[in-house]
């Protein structure tokens, strides 16, 4: 099959996907406007703060991905910043990756993985077991993950532990990243004095996207890197995948912020890469996207900002934001298996809201967050190869 025939069967495929829990594929924009074989045009490139590390604004998260030929694809369309995590795909994405990077000179590409806060002796255990499936001596940024609070982004006995490793020259740089309270933990940073990149949450939904460019905006100027996620907002504005988020003009939105470095969008088709490609050489909002995000702003989504006002109106004090990011993975990325992993790290139960007569939670975004946490909490309890996403268990 020619790589024209093959992105042509992929776009067809994936335009049957449906909003349901069962095996589908995930989100894909599937506009493709490029072809591979097009001469290139000039990548827009940035500095990721004092690192030294200049990257093209668009690079490729492929936490959802498992398909090593869009790793090659994305080298060949000129991405060479690849991010993962220690716990993605149970290990298995790093593994990927590591295969075919083995192929390019380590100067070719930057690799960031992530761990989230842990003792000592198991977040050195999992560096190394990370290491190990990426095949390599030392990962490019090594995130301190999901950090949603100054204190531990000032905490003295991680940041010692990470001084350790990069001495030991198995990281060369080191960062935070961060779903929520995003403002605080991007001041943390910068006041740290010790971190060099701060992975974020940020996008056109966003409630405080002033807070949050603002703080951008102080880390930038004290040198610090700023890479971005999140950017899509969940991808759709509906459970049932009907209504999707133009993708490539959200993603342009968040890069016209010279302060960010470069974004890292989940990529998992050839139609997506084609589609986030054209972003890396043209920046451009036409007045139809910009039209388009204007109105999608009016709209409810998928996407929670985790301003956290809803838990302290909840009688049972769910974490209520983690919970609606597990909804978004199972409907916005098509990813159920994904959800039902979040929810069962939770440790919620499986009914956590059984025990309201009615609900008193207040949502800023007015969604209906009983129905949304009943919705994920059963996942629990469907085995893992009828659920989307699967192939990542």
């Amino acid at each position: 099959m020619t790589s024209s025939n093959r992105r042509v069967f992929l776009k067809n495929s994936l335009l049957s996907a449906s909003g349901t829990l069962f095996a589908v594929p995930g989100l894909s924009r599937l506009h493709s406007t490029i072809n591979y074989g097009d001469p290139p045009s000039p990548i827009i490139k940035r500095k990721l703060g004092k690192t030294g590390i200049v990257l093209p604004i668009v690079s490729m998260g492929v936490m959802r991905a498992d398909n090593p030929g869009l790793v090659r694809a994305a080298l060949k369309a000129g991405i060479t910043h690849f991010d993962t995590a220690h716990g993605y795909q149970k290990g298995k994405n790093e593994e990927m990756l590591g295969e075919v990077l083995m192929e390019h000179r380590r100067e070719s590409f930057v690799i960031g993985t992530k761990i989230g806060p842990d003792s000592k002796g198991d977040f050195l255990a999992k560096l190394d077991l990370s290491l190990q499936r990426l095949k390599m001596a030392f990962v490019d940024i090594l995130y301190l993950h999901g950090v949603s609070e100054r204190e531990t982004v000032l905490s003295a006995e991680l940041m010692e532990i990470a001084k350790g490793l990069k001495a030991a020259g198995k990281v060369r740089h080191l960062g935070v990243s961060t779903h929520k309270n995003e403002p605080e933990v991007i001041q943390a940073a910068v006041d740290s004095g010790f971190y060099e990149v701060v992975l974020t949450s940020v996008n056109f939904r966003q409630d405080h996207y002033t807070e949050v460019r603002s703080a951008i905006a102080r880390a930038a100027k004290a040198g610090v890197g700023i890479v971005a996620m999140k950017t899509m907002a969940g991808g759709f504005f509906d459970k049932d995948r009907k209504e999707p988020i133009n993708c490539k003009a959200a993603l342009k939105w968040v890069l016209q912020d010279e302060n960010v470095s470069t974004s890292i969008p989940g990529i998992t088709s050839y139609d997506m890469l084609a589609e986030n490609a054209t972003v890396n050489t043209d920046l451009t909002i036409t007045d139809g996207e910009k039209a388009e995000l204007r109105l999608a702003q009016l709209q409810g989504g998928l996407y929670c900002n985790a301003c956290e006002e809803c838990v302290a109106t909840c009688s049972r004090s769910l974490p209520i934001p983690e919970l609606m990011r597990a909804y978004m993975y199972t409907y916005g990325y098509g990813n159920a298996s994904m959800g039902k992993e979040l929810v069962t790290n939770l440790a919620v139960g499986a009914e956590p809201c059984s025990d309201c007569g009615s609900c008193t939670v207040r949502c800023t975004k007015e969604f209906l967050v009983r129905e949304r946490i009943s919705d994920v909490a059963r996942l629990q309890a469907v085995p893992d190869e009828f659920l989307s996403g699967a192939e990542y268990a």
